[in-house]
């Protein structure tokens, strides 16, 4: 179904769990499983911690959790799945038995994505949009699974070094390549989101440029677009300085995350759920109200 203004609005599928779209917005609350992430490497390496952190999410109004394994920095040294494996898998059992929330991860890599949906995933949030890793779609299909295909301009050269790219029209043809290759194994249509790529081999104004392109990177109503800018360059561009506080950094976000929804944006991912829920609660208040 297509709104009026041309953003998503119906079920987003994920094995057997639906995400009821176009009521609210909705949060995917990150959790990095990692020691080296950009934001919060370190702080949820156990899984106690892990717990507790999901549990502070789904109390302030998450309606995912996202985990991940490997940090995504692409100064960060890459990890092999049996790492990536060993770092999610318990989280992913600890949360499946604790909370019956939907569950996304945040991976690339085919064994990883197998392995975190035989312990209870729904969702994998694949940033090459499944042009990594040839056997993801196939996987993905195979248990029925949510996907969320992210444009990645690192992957054919990153458009932060090309001042005159048209930034939003190679997000759709690159964002039109992983639909085929996700319809081609058997993904279907309302299983499937698209993700920006905030930050991903982007420069900021191209970041601006793609946030306030969100509703046509949804293929003006076809699938729902998370977006995903928490506490990332972008951020801390827009708040003027380079010394700038972790709050300060979310309250940024949080006014980012109205902007992207105002915008066409279905889901935010953010690492403070809290400061994003309440800003959100009220553009939602006002837009969906009536």
């Amino acid at each position: 179904m297509i709104a009026p203004d041309n953003r998503f609005t119906g079920i987003f599928k994920c094995r057997n769990r639906q995400l009821l779209i176009g009521k609210k917005t909705l949060i995917m609350g990150i959790l990095n499983c990692t020691p080296d992430s950009f934001s919060d490497g370190g702080r949820f390496t156990s899984v106690e911690k892990c717990v507790e952190q999901a549990g502070l999410m789904v109390s302030s109004g998450c309606d995912v959790i996202d985990i991940g394994g490997e940090a995504t920095n692409p100064k960060v040294k890459p990890i092999s799945a049996e790492e990536e494996i060993s770092r999610i898998v318990p989280v992913i059992t600890a949360l499946r038995e604790k909370y019956d929330i939907p569950l996304s991860v945040d991976t690339y890599k085919a064994e990883v994505a197998k392995a975190a949906l035989e312990c209870g995933c729904d969702i994998i949030n694949d940033i090459t949009g499944l042009l990594g890793d040839e056997k993801m779609a196939e996987t993905v299909a195979s248990y029925g699974a949510g996907v969320v295909l992210m444009f990645n301009s690192r992957t054919n050269g990153a458009a932060e070094n090309e001042p005159d790219c048209d930034v939003l029209a190679r997000a759709e043809e690159e964002l039109k390549k992983s639909i085929v290759k996700a319809q081609e194994a058997g993904i279907p249509d309302d299983s499937i989101m698209t993700d920006p790529g905030i930050g991903f081999g982007t420069s900021r104004e191209q970041d601006g440029i793609l946030t306030k392109g969100v509703s046509k990177l949804g293929f003006d109503g076809r699938y729902p677009v998370l977006y995903a800018a928490s506490r990332k360059r972008f951020v801390k561009a827009l708040s003027g300085t380079t010394e700038v506080s972790e709050t300060d950094l979310d309250r940024i976000t949080a006014g980012l995350s109205v902007v992207a929804a105002s915008a066409g944006a279905a889901m935010v991912r953010v690492h403070d759920v809290k400061a994003s829920r309440l800003a959100l609660d009220a553009f939602d208040g006002v837009f969906y109200g009536g």
